[in-house]
């Protein structure tokens, strides 16, 4: 490609309210540029990249023996409806209106089209297993995309789809997969770790992300040094401190002027906040059949722990929470600050099995100033649910060693997911068995962001300079710079690279040796060869590597085979 014939061009600076590095050189570079809040076009050097990361998955995929399609975007809501997933996702799901008045969906996954697919084709055990992927467009109508493509609202995924008769055929697959996708971020250069994580949306029994572990990222991991455990946030677990063994004492009530925090009520009445029980008020929306309805919800975490929300909404089956209004909490009989679930009336009481396990503990009174000592789980009040719903933070012992867990952040790039039945049954995706009996098919999911994949690459290699990429993904392995006197010799050497196979970027402007250099720092491609009448005076053609400062003169009898050797040097990514 000559840069001359490009259609986009470099800039001095991003636009104003980029948040991230790798982003803001991505647009200055020209590989992308934005048309909305989370949707982006993508531009030849950006395409470029695309393309050669989808090569390397497609390559991974087709050695499971995958096989490629390619499923729509556009979907009718009848399929969402029989996975009751148009009941059960919010507001990212996107609806619309055919001319016909039909509801339509705009793919946010595919796993209704797969199993679609899976019961038309499927008939007898003898069809199964079977892996069929794609790569397409996604929409997630996300209310705050973020730091590029990132959060994007419109992205590409890879999605394979495992389909099997029993949960062994399932189990194999899901974890070739987890060391496939290990393989192609290995091949793209980009270190990720794999986490356990929450099924989500997506439903299931078991889930893995992959993360690339950033500062920018919104995910918080939770990692053991000792063991290897590695967990998100959203699902962690760790040893909870024990509570001293004590007989149950009566109700005290007590005042507590202006004690409305746990670390001020600590304080005021000299306990432990080990000691105090810790109220959350948040609203649910829940679904009631095909209908949505919200319901507060009373979450009880001990005062020395942290709710996790997503456990809670797990817990509570719920589409979506938000924090309850003091409107909201007075209605039920509790006092905003002082609250406790003694005498509530019309809410969903939920209680952290430390809470249950921890006796005398002190919790409101439900009345302005006030609150009550050695309050019993059982005895004072009735939980509707007991289970974890406590955070794991940064220190927290390991659940399976003991030793201190370590948070991190970090971007989630990829996930599994074994679905088992929850569509097939859903749905009627079945097949006929050994003995003529009918059973549900087994599934499974396995998506990578190959949108994400660029911009954490982006973030991932990158100086003060500009881009740096690996020459895997690259858009072109050789940025070939020709200054005066040495046009016709690097023109010529460009029709050479090129027959040899090697992708070279020909900087072939009217512009000054400043911006030139300026512009492939910038693109960052693996190898720059400048060609110049100094150079070839001086012995050839000056070759730089990328991220190395060092230049040197290479002739032009070696030149070709320099270039060769260099593109074959890629060390291996460590991934685990």
């Amino acid at each position: 490609m000559r840069m001359s014939h490009m259609f986009t061009q470099t800039l001095r600076e991003a636009p104003a309210g980029t948040e991230v590095e790798g982003h803001r050189l991505l647009l200055r570079a020209g590989y992308v540029r934005q048309l909305a809040a989370g949707v982006f076009s993508y531009l030849h050097l950006g395409q470029r990249t695309l393309q050669k990361l989808a090569a390397i998955m497609r390559a991974e995929i087709d050695a499971l023996g995958g096989q490629e399609v390619m499923m729509p975007l556009v979907h009718p809501a009848t399929l969402w409806q029989e996975s009751q997933r148009w009941y059960e996702i919010d507001t990212e799901l996107g609806r619309f209106q055919d001319k016909t008045d039909r509801d339509m969906v705009l793919a946010l996954s595919h796993e209704e089209v797969v199993t679609d697919l899976a019961r038309r084709e499927i008939q007898s055990y003898r069809h199964l297993p079977r892996l069929i992927y794609h790569i397409q467009l996604k929409w997630r109508d996300d209310p705050r995309p973020r730091a590029g493509l990132i959060r994007a609202r419109e992205f590409t995924m890879l999605d394979s789809y495992t389909l099997d008769a029993d949960e062994a055929g399932l189990d194999k697959q899901y974890w070739a997969h987890h060391e496939a996708y290990l393989r192609i971020y290995g091949c793209c250069g980009l270190p990720v770790i794999a986490v356990a994580a929450d099924v989500g949306m997506m439903g299931g029994t078991l889930a893995h992300e992959y993360m690339y572990l950033t500062p920018i990222g919104e995910d918080t991991l939770l990692l053991c040094d000792q063991c290897d455990y590695k967990a998100n946030r959203q699902i962690a677990t760790f040893r909870k401190p024990a509570a001293a063994a004590e007989a149950m004492l009566p109700l005290e009530k007590v005042a507590t002027p202006g004690a409305k925090t746990i670390d001020a009520l600590a304080q005021f009445l000299g306990v432990p906040k080990a000691k105090t029980a810790k109220a959350v008020f948040m609203t649910a929306t829940v679904a009631d059949g095909q209908e949505k309805r919200e319901q507060l919800v009373f979450a009880v975490v001990r005062g020395d722990m942290e709710l996790n929300e997503t456990k809670l909404a797990n817990a509570v089956k719920a589409l979506a929470l938000r924090p309850s209004t003091e409107e909201e909490i007075r209605a039920v009989g509790a006092e905003p600050g002082y609250a406790s679930p003694i005498g509530l009336r019309g809410v969903w009481v939920v209680v952290d099995e430390a809470v249950v396990h921890s006796p005398n503990l002190v919790a409101g009174a439900n009345e302005n100033g006030y609150h009550l000592k050695h309050v019993n789980a059982g005895r004072d009040f009735t939980a509707d649910v007991v289970t974890d719903i406590a955070a794991a933070e940064d220190g927290a012992a390991c659940p399976h060693c003991g030793a201190p867990l370590t948070a991190v952040r970090g971007v989630e790039v990829g996930n599994i997911f074994k679905l088992g039945t929850h569509y097939s049954q859903r749905m009627g995706a079945t097949f006929l068995d050994e003995s003529g009996q009918s059973q549900p098919i087994i599934m499974g999911s396995y998506g990578i962001g190959v949108t994400r994949l660029l911009a954490c690459l982006a973030e991932h290699y990158h100086d003060e300079q500009g881009l740096t990429w690996p020459v895997a993904v690259a858009p072109y392995q050789v940025h070939l710079v020709s200054l005066r006197g040495g046009e016709e010799t690097a023109a010529a050497l460009y029709r050479q690279l090129q027959t040899m196979g090697v992708d070279v970027l020909f900087d072939d402007r009217d512009e000054s040796p400043g911006v030139k250099f300026n512009d492939a720092d910038l693109i960052g491609l693996p190898i720059r060869l400048t060609v110049s009448r100094r150079s070839l005076e001086t012995g050839g053609v000056e070759v730089k590597r990328r991220r190395e400062p060092e230049r040197h003169m290479v002739s032009l009898t070696d030149i070709i085979s320099y270039v060769q050797q260099s593109l074959t040097d890629v060390p291996p990514t460590d991934n685990a």
